[in-house]
């Protein structure tokens, strides 16, 4: 029917963000904890790991939004929707969370970014864990 949104869609169009947005974060959380275990602080080490990720991620989001926005010229309105939806959350994603949200809140949180339970941070210890 033309004029409803499909609830189905709305929900695949969050999980298919979800998932594709915590590729980037992870990518992205894991060289500013590389530039912090290296000895930087955490202002530097957000800027160094944004500096290192940038193009790469937005290379990505921008092919993979170039992707879902080719599904606009389905012929069916649920795939326009998913296109469409898929293509603004990843865009968002891309600049708004990774370039201001995500670097405002660590620079706020500061050293807590770093904070971890005292029951991992003891099993890590015992069982000597460690990120190299």
């Amino acid at each position: 029917m033309t004029g409803t949104v499909d609830v189905p869609t709305i929900v695949l169009i969050a999980v298919i963000a979800f998932a594709l947005s915590m590729d980037y974060e992870v990518f992205m959380l894991s060289r500013i904890k590389e530039e912090h275990d290296a000895g930087q602080d955490t202002a530097n080490a957000v800027a160094f790991g944004l500096q290192r990720t940038g193009r790469i991620i937005t290379a990505a989001a921008l092919l993979i939004a170039i992707v879902f926005a080719s599904f606009l010229t389905s012929s069916a309105t649920n795939i326009k929707q998913l296109g469409l939806g898929v293509t603004v959350a990843i865009l968002l994603d891309a600049t708004v969370v990774r370039a201001f949200l995500v670097p405002a809140f660590m620079r706020t949180a500061g050293n807590a970014n770093w904070w971890a339970p005292g029951p991992l941070k003891r099993l890590h210890a015992r069982v000597g864990l460690r990120e190299e």
